[in-house]
């Protein structure tokens, strides 16, 4: 056990470590990740409160740190930025060029705050980028020394549905550390330890040995998060579901408010949709290869030779839900959905998976039972 004095001691310990230490601070009305320089700079005391196409920040009536669900970041942001350079090219004397490639980022990540369903997004973009046969040079080089410190939830948001997708409250792996928040009269964390690293830097804390009282509170604490998700979701046979009425009318009912704008993929933890660019300078001497985030509710993004594959705003909404939640299974064994709820709060239509997804269960429900 600990106490909220000590997480000043964990930052220490991780930069005396050589760690770029990142974590949750409040800037510009909302909770986002950032690099930390003390624990003093955590949302002490706020809290988030999040519905479709709706967030807002409200003062606790506690010094919590971790009293909030999840922002519009992820950590995505950090392993994989939108914008990398591959290689930057210019000329040289007697028409010769060289080519330099830009070095890998200076210090480790050290992540504090990483909810349970973010280190499921994690170890999805871990599969996607490292586990095939080309691994992604750029995201290696960020994620393989990491340091992720995970905070167990006991504040869900109203657009959050982990347990339903199996991801959270409770983070079960892919951690050093985890932490329990626990606020009952005595304000302490539960530390789990999940690596040898993460053993030596707890070594480095003033802590004391948890007593049962202590392991109690800590699972109510997680248990009760898990018994206040703000969304459901029925995953039973969903790929095959969602197989099944590709051409439903649901599709067209959501297209009639869909703007088509991203939002949704921009703040997806696991998403991974970019494209590339080639800049010039206007001499002629200098060039760049760069790499951005994209989307795939961009119409060019499905372009080729004579058009788009996907020009509609139905085909192209059609094409991220049925791939996140239905043929990611085939490509990656898993759900591309993490239930954090981050495309239903950020959606600026306020257009809910959980809510579409079981309108096409509905009505495959009530025609079987017709038949």
């Amino acid at each position: 056990m600990i106490g909220p004095e000590a997480l000043d001691d964990l930052v220490a310990a991780l930069k005396g470590r050589g760690f770029r230490v990142l974590g949750p601070t409040v800037r510009d009305g909302a909770i986002v990740y950032d690099d930390l320089e003390s624990a003093g700079e955590l949302p002490i005391g706020w809290t988030d409160r999040q519905e479709p196409g709706s967030y807002r920040l409200d003062r606790r009536d506690d010094e919590a740190r971790f009293g909030y669900a999840v922002g519009p970041h992820s950590w995505k942001q950090f392993l994989f930025p939108a914008r990398i350079s591959f290689w930057q090219a210019r000329r040289v004397d007697e028409g010769g060029f060289e080519v330099r490639e830009p070095p890998p980022e200076g210090a480790p990540f050290a992540f504090i705050g990483v909810r349970s369903c973010e280190l499921h997004g994690i170890a999805i973009q871990d599969r996607v980028f490292l586990e095939g046969r080309h691994v992604d040079r750029d995201y290696e080089a960020r994620r393989r020394d990491a340091f992720l410190v995970a905070v167990n939830c006991f504040e869900p948001g109203g657009t959050c549905f982990c347990v339903s997708m199996g991801t959270g409250p409770k983070a079960e792996a892919g951690y050093d550390l985890a932490l329990t928040e626990i606020l009952d009269g005595e304000h302490r964390f539960l530390v789990q330890v999940g690596s040898e690293r993460g053993a030596e830097v707890l070594r480095d804390l003033p802590r004391r040995d948890a007593e049962t009282l202590d392991l109690q509170a800590a699972g109510a604490a997680v248990e009760g998060a898990a018994a206040r998700m703000g969304r459901s979701l029925d995953t039973t046979d969903l790929r095959d579901l969602l197989a099944r009425n590709l051409e439903h009318e649901r599709w067209d009912e959501v297209a009639s408010r869909c703007l088509t704008c991203g939002n949704c993929t921009m703040v997806c933890p696991t998403c991974f949709c970019t494209s590339i660019e080639d800049h010039t300078s206007l001499a002629g001497d200098e060039a760049e290869r760069v790499r951005l985030w994209d989307s795939c509710y961009s119409v060019d993004h499905s372009y080729i030779h004579g058009g788009s594959v996907r020009p509609s705003g139905r085909s192209r909404y059609r094409q991220w839900l049925t791939h996140k939640f239905g043929t990611w299974h085939d490509q990656f064994g898993t759900s591309g959905c993490i239930g954090c709820g981050r495309c239903i709060t950020w959606c600026p239509v306020g257009i809910d998976v959980t809510e579409e997804l079981a309108a096409i269960r509905a009505t495959e429900e009530v025609s079987d039972a017709n038949d």
